[in-house]
């Protein structure tokens, strides 16, 4: 692989109720800096387990506790993300999962783009971030 994969999984695995089989990974760092970060959502990155069913708040929590701990085995850190999307399946979540990311990403600027979207991948999941870092040489 020209690039570093990093937490490689087969959605086989991780979506075990939908007929998937899609070889995927939570970060990929590529040219030696850039950092494109998976979507992350309500979710333990270890035992694939949805976190603060009904919490849209909690979910975000887990979202950026995830996104920091993948820049951190990629090399990096949050002050690098350069880029997030926010996708929320209710607008009117947009004001308690911005208040998260903002707190996560105080003093760092980012440009963002937010989305409504009608679903996740699963019906538990109320918002997903990704975001992409480039770690200074």
């Amino acid at each position: 692989m020209k690039h570093t994969r990093i937490r490689t999984f087969n959605t086989k695995d991780t979506y075990p109720e939908q007929k998937l089989d899609n070889d995927l990974c939570q970060a990929v760092v590529a040219r030696g800096s850039t950092v494109f970060l998976r979507g992350q959502i309500g979710q333990n990155l270890d035992t694939s387990e949805s976190v603060c069913i009904g919490d849209v708040s909690g979910q975000a929590e887990q979202a950026m506790s995830n996104i920091a701990m993948l820049l951190k085995e990629a090399g990096g850190e949050l002050e690098h993300i350069c880029k997030i999307t926010i996708y929320i399946i209710d607008p009117r979540y947009r004001e308690a999962v911005y208040r998260v990311v903002g707190r996560w990403l105080k003093g760092v600027f980012p440009v963002s783009t937010g989305i409504v979207v009608s679903a996740l991948a699963r019906p538990e999941w109320l918002v997903e971030i990704d975001a992409t870092a480039v770690i200074p040489d």
